[in-house]
């Protein structure tokens, strides 16, 4: 009996959480001899949820895994590319690109989605988020949102969406990262008494583990802040603020007293963290009223999906496409500095930035060659690296 309701790595790579359709497709093809039909397919997206003009491609790296052994050419945008659903002309831009015999790879298309929809949903709610924050401590907290298999799927997500923490121990052991995160009020409450629990907090932890007390499990934040400051002195690294929404009124200037009954009092050093129902537009606000970081969850967890479907768009070398979508091989061109898109035929030459006039450069790079990963997958501080990075042009922009 299986315990958790989850597929094994096997069960995926097999085909088995396609659609049935596609294996009922399959069987048709074969009985009716187009077994060779080979097509061009490609992933796009008409819209992105929320009115979002801009998303972060991720779950390429599952995806390369996932087709990696099938006899296909693939090219995709590199993980962690800021993209638009369409370009300047309305055009949608293929993400990703398959060639190869369709009964290949007909059965992967539904885990496929799975991994970039999924996957570049909370990127790039974690981008916005990122953005919103400026440079200031981001902690990926949403884990108990959502099931437990997909722990490190989330936190990774969050990591390359520019989050600096991520909390669950799978999720920070996949990344080469220690996990992070404060304390709960569950070990407050058992031990009955605030001041003791954050004292035996700061005993018994390793020294590299900063000493963040939470503030507000029995007495007002401004009281607890202050009362974690004495009992604690230099070693308070920050407060954490996880007010309930019953008693939270206007959060921000909640923040903007506890900063200054601190700083009042000689505590300058102690940061204050906050957490429980935050989002790229809460963040913000908070980040202007003094919040030094932010724990945040259900937001990224929960972000919605970006809605990428696969289309045929060439059968045996020809055009070919439903209603609604073009035919034909494309590319994807970018102007780097300015985060412009323009989409062309397969044949045509690389245009010029309609902004800044300057050369553009061709955005679907091979990720496999006959089934063989065409170079190593980047890492993922190299992927945060380069979203944090897209996500200061886009500023300047």
């Amino acid at each position: 009996m299986r315990r958790f309701q989850v597929a094994s790595d096997e069960e995926i790579k097999n085909g088995e959480t396609t659609d049935v359709y596609f294996t009922r497709t399959k069987e048709i093809l074969e009985k009716e001899g187009l077994s060779d039909l080979r097509v061009t397919a490609e992933v796009t997206t008409g819209s992105l949820p929320r009115s979002w003009e801009w998303g972060i491609l991720a779950g390429v790296e599952e995806a390369a895994h996932l087709i990696e052994g099938v006899p296909l050419d693939v090219h995709s945008f590199p993980e962690g590319t800021l993209f638009h659903s369409s370009d300047l002309e309305g055009v949608r831009e293929p993400v990703m690109v398959l060639e190869g015999r369709y009964l290949d790879f007909c059965l992967y298309e539904t885990p496929l989605l799975g991994f970039l929809c999924q996957a570049s949903g909370i990127t790039t709610m974690a981008a916005r988020v990122r953005r919103a924050a400026g440079k200031k401590t981001l902690l990926s907290f949403g884990i108990r949102r959502a099931h437990p298999a997909l722990a490190p799927m989330i936190d990774r997500s969050c990591y390359i969406g520019g989050f600096d923490e991520v909390s669950s121990i799978v999720g920070a052991r996949l990344l080469g990262k220690d996990p992070a995160g404060t304390m709960p009020h569950s070990l407050i409450i058992a031990m009955g008494d605030q001041v003791k629990a954050w004292k035996s907090f700061n005993k018994h932890m390793p020294k590299k583990v900063p000493r963040i007390a939470l503030v507000d499990t029995y007495y007002d934040e401004k009281t607890e802040s202050i009362m974690a400051a004495e009992a604690l002195g230099k070693d308070l690294y920050g407060v954490r603020l996880d007010t309930p929404s019953s008693r939270r009124g206007n959060f921000a200037e909640i923040i903007r007293e506890v900063r200054w009954e601190l700083d009042s009092r000689g505590y300058n050093h102690v940061k204050i963290f906050v957490s429980g129902g935050l989002n790229d537009e809460s963040v913000a606000d908070l980040s202007l009223a003094g919040a030094d970081g932010f724990g945040v969850g259900t937001s990224v967890s929960n972000a919605p999906s970006i809605d990428f479907a696969l289309d045929i768009v060439e059968a045996d070398g020809k055009p070919v496409a439903k209603r609604g979508k073009l035919g034909g091989r494309k590319m994807v061109w970018r102007c780097d500095d300015c985060l412009i898109e323009e989409v062309t035929g397969g044949a045509a030459t690389g245009p010029k930035c309609p902004k800044c006039g300057g050369k553009m450069v061709e955005l679907l790079a091979p990720l496999l060659s006959k089934g063989r990963l065409s170079k190593a997958l980047p890492s993922a501080d190299h992927i945060r690296e380069n979203v944090v990075g897209q996500l200061g042009r886009l500023g300047a922009s």
